[in-house]
């Protein structure tokens, strides 16, 4: 039976001691872990290569956020919080490289013991870790959040940490997660990056409210002035505990952070013109292309920088909500998928910056696209015989090519053929329903003008063929409710993805996930396929397993339609203040904000 630990179960547990043999504990005694293979840097590393460990400290970063916000914490279900306490306020017991696949070394942790099995992970906490308010981190902090996050935080949190078996505090800086009876591998990993909230100073029984109460964390900054829904402040401590941290040399080197709101996105843009934020990650092609030619640019107080991206694409599309019986038919997915004019959108909208989407983990080695499956990925799919389409399998899919014309004539028959086999005949203009004489029609949920742009292009093509898609825009705050309670036709909405996909996969894919509200299965994905190819990504011991488990779960996705797929950039797009600097080499994640200083004056 899981024993779990609370405020004061921790407190009982920290008086049983829990023996490790001293030879298993030496042998299983970590600097630090990695995903898949040995962690890159040594014991003695001094900092994380990338960075600038001599950069001067001080001056001010102003960001900005489009939207609102009523909380400040993201870990649970309810309100809008933006990144700003996980970011620069709360920490974990270990810390991320930007420039391994996943990679972790030490933080409020100074070392773990772990097993070749994985079978537990042992935390040993940093005497020196401190709260902002001066108090110890202790094993019970970590012990509190873990429970917090498993009984009220998101359904990634919940469904990950209800792997572990029982939780217990072997000392008071000393804590034992016992994973024996998952085959989760990263697990290990996603205990090592939890956030750790100061237990005397968390209300257990309010935790999944929304809260604009400032969290006491261990981190380099503490919230100062938070304006609802305008504004949040932070400034950087000057008693951190981890200053000279190997893992945090180089970085938090501003002395204030701002990040500043705005509802409308040309209002924000207009705002960095003017100098009112300092650094912007431009997702608009046509703003990229036509938009920089200002004053601040011409004289140099703005830069703008293209930098290569490493890491995979993700997946952009318009996602079906296979809930609705509408979207129900793969062979209707498939059509209006087929009815997608990106050529002509490219074109016309974009300027031709944009590369098109065909995979789940697109411009990285996991894609199968192009690629033929490989013997270990046919074992995977083998219990499966239907879950992958041939010319998926084959690696010769790729998502439909049109004439560029806008009206491709032969894009359309296609798409009408398969909607006829799916039960749709077109007559009159209108596609209706052989059975029912009901039109073919559904609502398209946007949350801004950029999006809006897109889906009326989208909606003037499926017109064309007899489909009604009525283009909705909303507010951030019903958007959000709408996607959590999943009630929605179609959205457009973009995956993000690591060089080490894992567990995410389970909150986006599972069959679980689709029933969860608040998951990121937005699709309703249903497929034994997709459980069993998760559950083997995360089983995999080494990289090449790990490869072929990626590709056979992305040939399942591509084969389920569960998206109109779109596009990426080619590169991250940046604009910032002149007076910014940042690290010469880019790492494999790219360049966040905690990357930078200011110039000296």
């Amino acid at each position: 039976m899981r024993r779990l630990t609370g405020i004061v179960a921790a407190a009982l547990a920290a008086t049983f001691m829990f023996v490790v043999p001293v030879a298993a504990a030496d042998a299983d005694r970590r600097h630090a872990i990695a995903m898949h293979g040995d962690p890159a840097l040594p014991p003695d590393f001094q900092y994380f290569p990338y960075l600038n460990p001599d950069a001067p400290r001080g001056g001010r970063l102003t960001l900005a956020l489009h939207g609102t916000f009523d909380s400040l914490n993201p870990f649970v279900v309810r309100g809008v919080a933006p990144d700003a306490a996980p970011k620069f306020v709360l920490e974990s017991l270990l810390a991320r490289s930007l420039d391994e696949a996943f990679s972790l070394y030490p933080l409020l942790a100074q070392s773990v013991i772990m097993p070749d099995d994985r079978s537990f992970i042992t935390f040993e906490i940093n005497p020196k870790a401190r709260f902002s308010d001066g108090v110890p981190v202790t094993a019970e902090d970590v012990a509190f959040s873990f429970e917090m996050l498993l009984t009220k935080g998101k359904p990634f949190h919940r469904s990950n940490f209800a792997q572990v078996s029982a939780v217990e505090t072997l000392g008071p800086r000393t804590i034992r997660f016992d994973l024996s009876g998952s085959q989760d591998r990263e697990l290990p990993l996603l205990i090592g990056m939890m956030p750790i909230f100061a237990a005397h100073a968390t209300d257990p029984e309010r935790f999944e409210e929304t809260s604009l109460n400032p969290p006491v964390g261990s981190g380099p900054y503490v919230f100062t002035e938070v304006r609802p829904g305008e504004s949040l402040t932070l400034r950087r401590r000057t008693d951190y505990w981890g200053e000279n941290l190997p893992t945090r040399r180089g970085l938090f080197n501003f002395d204030v952070v701002r990040y500043e709101f705005f509802r409308d996105a040309n209002t924000m843009f207009e705002a960095f013109k003017t100098g009112a934020y300092d650094l912007r990650i431009e997702g608009d092609p046509t703003r990229w292309a036509t938009g920089y030619d200002f004053p601040a640019i011409n004289a140099g107080r703005i830069v703008r920088e293209e930098i290569p991206i490493s890491t995979p694409r993700g997946m952009n599309g318009f996602v079906f909500n296979t809930r609705r019986e509408l979207f129900s038919d793969i062979r209707v997915r498939e059509a209006l998928s087929i009815a997608f004019d990106f050529e002509w959108a490219n074109r016309n909208l974009f300027f031709d910056l944009l590369a098109r989407t065909s995979s789940y983990f697109a411009g990285s080695e996991l894609a199968s696209v192009g690629v033929e499956a490989g013997e270990e990925e046919l074992r995977l799919l083998a219990p499966f015989p239907d879950a992958v389409r041939a010319d998926i399998l084959a690696g010769e899919w790729r998502p439909a090519v049109s004439d560029g014309s806008g009206r491709d004539r032969a894009l359309a028959r296609r798409a009408i053929s398969l909607l006829d086999d799916a039960g749709w005949t077109l007559a009159g203009g209108a596609l209706r329903s052989k059975a029912t004489g009901e039109p073919f029609s559904f609502e398209l949920l946007v949350v801004s003008r950029q999006q809006e742009r897109l889906a009326l292009n989208f909606a003037q093509t499926l017109r064309r063929i007899g489909v009604e898609a009525r283009v909705r825009l909303v507010d951030d705050v019903q958007f959000w409710r709408r996607l959590a309670s999943f009630d929605f036709d179609m959205i457009q909405w973009t995956w993000p993805v690591s060089a080490s996909p894992g567990n995410e996969q389970r909150n986006r894919w599972s069959s679980l996930a689709a029933e969860r509200e608040g998951s990121l299965n937005y699709s309703g994905a249903r497929e034994p396929a997709i459980d069993a190819l998760i559950d083997a990504l995360l089983a995999a011991t080494d990289r090449e397993d790990f490869v072929s488990a990626a590709r056979a779960l992305d040939r399942v996705l591509l084969s389920g339609f569960y998206v109109v797929p779109l596009y990426h950039q080619p590169a991250l797009w940046i604009a910032h203040d002149a007076g910014l600097r940042r690290p010469e080499r880019v790492p494999m994640m790219g360049l966040p904000p905690e990357l930078w200083w200011r110039e000296s004056s």
